[in-house]
């Protein structure tokens, strides 16, 4: 058994988790800006909770996509092939939200200011549910031939387990964001936050649970390790649902975090070693070793990784350490209007 194919798997399945876990939040509180509160003060604090970091944490999706581009191109090319409508959604969301982002504070009007919230609230919706039904199917199959195209029409994918993985990303990141604005926010938006980790979480948690268990079933009943990774997600998430019971932040956010570390460690791990399995045949299915690239690439890619990996990490670290301090209402200037230096110059 060849062991870079196993280990370009586990690397891919490792910066998948690792944005769920980050870009989690941030999708989260994307959301949360439409419906927990009308209050300008309160928007502006959770959009600055996530302003350091939000772009920082998309690395990991480029990164994800570009290592199933290399590491694996029949995988690559069958999923992204057979899903390029959901993805030019996702797409559109990333851009429209980024957007939103950086031009909420250019005009200083109430009509302007909600028109991009709703525009950031809205593409991190459709990011959440797009990626989510995207790993929904690549988890649970997809109608593809012995050439790995799709059989069908270019909605064929819009079935139920990838409607589950949509509602599992959205619900996750939810919960996930309830926890972090916990953490990062005060006064208002600190205290909502709190309230619906210990309410309304757990219930968003249920279609990532669902989705967990759909792939161990689906695939033989999964392995010794998927189910010890499921077990290890409902004790996470149990944890997180107590601490945030007793207002204890801090280990809310770990166990909200462990559940999605764990649960999406279950769903690899029972696809294993599955990488898009066809619901066509299982003859076509395609798996770690028949879409692999070459032993030499896969070596390359290995030293570069094994360089500049630690690098990235550490200045990621770094970033969320200079800005760890809580976003208080205090820190929030009042509206004014700031010239473009091309205007003060004239």
């Amino acid at each position: 058994m060849e062991p870079l194919p196993v280990v370009w798997f586990i690397a891919i399945a490792v910066l998948w988790i690792g944005y769920l876990l980050l870009e989690g939040f941030d999708l989260g509180v994307g959301m949360r800006m439409i419906f927990s509160t009308r209050s300008e003060q309160d928007r502006r604090v959770m959009l600055n909770t996530i302003g350091p970091v939000w772009d920082g944490n998309e690395v990991w999706l480029i990164t994800a996509g570009a290592a199933m581009f290399a590491a694996f191109p029949a995988w690559y090319a069958s999923l992204f092939s057979t899903l390029y409508v959901p993805l030019t959604f996702t797409l559109v969301g990333l851009i429209v939200r980024a957007v939103g982002i950086e031009y909420r504070g250019k005009v200083h009007t109430v009509r302007w200011r909600d028109f991009w919230t709703w525009m950031i609230g809205l593409g991190s919706l459709i990011v959440a549910f797009c990626i989510g039904a995207a790993l929904g199917l690549t988890s649970t199959g997809l109608p593809i031939d012995a050439n790995g195209d799709r059989v069908g029409g270019p909605f064929v994918w819009l079935t139920l387990p990838a409607v589950i993985g949509g509602l599992a990303v959205v619900g996750f990141a939810l919960a996930h964001s309830s926890t972090f604005l916990g953490l990062k926010a005060d006064g208002p938006v600190r205290e909502r936050a709190g309230q619906f980790a210990a309410r309304w979480a757990p219930l968003c948690l249920v279609p990532a649970a669902v989705w967990a268990l759909w792939v161990q079933f689906s695939h033989g009943g999964g392995s010794v390790l998927s189910w010890a990774f499921i077990v290890l997600a409902v004790v996470a998430a149990l944890f997180g649902w107590l601490a945030a019971r007793r207002r204890n932040e801090g280990w809310a956010f770990i166990g909200y975090a462990g559940f999605g570390l764990f649960g999406a460690g279950a769903i690899f791990a029972g696809m294993f070693p599955l990488l898009l399995p066809s619901t066509v045949d299982a003859a076509f299915d395609l798996t770690v070793w028949n879409a692999a690239n070459g032993s030499y690439t896969l070596g390359v890619m290995t030293i570069v990784a094994a360089v500049s990996l630690p690098v990235i990490l550490l200045y990621q670290a770094w970033s969320y350490w200079i800005f760890r301090k809580r976003v208080t209402p205090g820190m929030i200037p009042e509206v004014h209007i700031v010239l473009p230096a091309v205007l003060r110059a004239n």
